[in-house]
């Protein structure tokens, strides 16, 4: 994995790096995995509690590796994530990581790691490389930084959990429109969009700082905040309020809560236990 990603923890929060930086932080077979793996590292860690994503070099990440769109023509159902040559792709609708398969699981890790992920984006993000920042929680972009829904320039769809994860962040037409054409679009446009939450000259540093605030907070609760957000779109007004109800009597009158009170009220800063 450290020939494709690094993770560098301190005071809670972990810097995740993509460093393929000779290739833009590509997307081949290794990547997949190493991102698969980076996501279910920090998953089990209870000392993490914040996630900063970002890319080294020029990009954040250029989107799927070009060998792999040579493989794809050279054998037709070239496996992009492991095999190649015809017959050893495995169907995609294989489930290899719960609801997920690799290339999905790739973003969706993101998605369902406990604990806030801040995703840092500059350069370009595209196709595959969108779809893994769409993953964060929230996203931070330099100013000019290029985006695209690229997939159908190569003929394919968005199938990394694009579709899941855009159809909650912008207007579905507006989604349509990028998907069907691969137009690539700015940072500015994506913050218009809904794709960004901010547009600031260094992501990278912001992401940090905010991960710090972040770190600073009751454990506990800011994961419970993560599953409140994460079930909100998929559950009923009856199921939502229930879950938030259910969350908050987990945590209210708990030792890390009661430090919260204290902390304030005392002025100083907070000392949580882990999560």
């Amino acid at each position: 994995m450290k020939d494709r990603i690094t993770i560098d923890i301190d005071n809670g929060v972990a810097d995740v790096r993509l460093v393929r930086a000779d290739k833009m932080n590509a997307l081949d077979p290794l990547m997949f995995q190493a991102l698969a793996e980076a996501g279910e590292s920090l998953s089990n860690n209870n000392a993490v509690r914040a996630v900063v994503l970002s890319g080294e070099g020029r990009a954040f990440c250029a989107g799927l590796d070009m060998a792999n769109f040579a493989a794809m023509a050279d054998a037709g159902d070239a496996d992009v994530t492991g095999g190649s040559g015809k017959g050893e792709r495995k169907p995609l609708a294989d489930r290899s990581h719960g609801i997920a398969n690799l290339a999905q699981h790739a973003a969706w890790v993101w998605r369902e790691l406990p604990v806030p992920v801040i995703a840092a984006v500059h350069g370009v993000a595209f196709g595959g490389g969108f779809q893994v920042c769409l993953g964060a929680d929230i996203r931070y972009a330099a100013p000019g930084t290029r985006m695209s829904i690229m997939e159908i320039k190569w003929g394919l769809v968005p199938d990394m959990a694009g579709t899941q994860l855009m159809r909650h962040l912008a207007r579905d037409d507006v989604i349509r429109e990028l998907t069907y054409t691969g137009r690539v679009f700015t940072a500015e446009e994506a913050l218009n969009y809904g794709f960004v939450t901010q547009v600031v000259e260094d992501p990278r540093a912001l992401a940090l700082e905010t991960a710090g605030q972040i770190a600073l907070r009751n454990p506990h609760a800011m994961r419970a905040n993560k599953r409140l957000f994460n079930e909100a779109n998929y559950l009923s007004a009856e199921a939502g309020l229930m879950m938030e109800s259910q969350e908050q009597d987990l945590i209210i009158g708990k030792p890390n809560q009661v430090e919260a009170v204290m902390a304030e009220l005392e002025k100083r800063e907070p000392r949580f236990a882990d999560a």
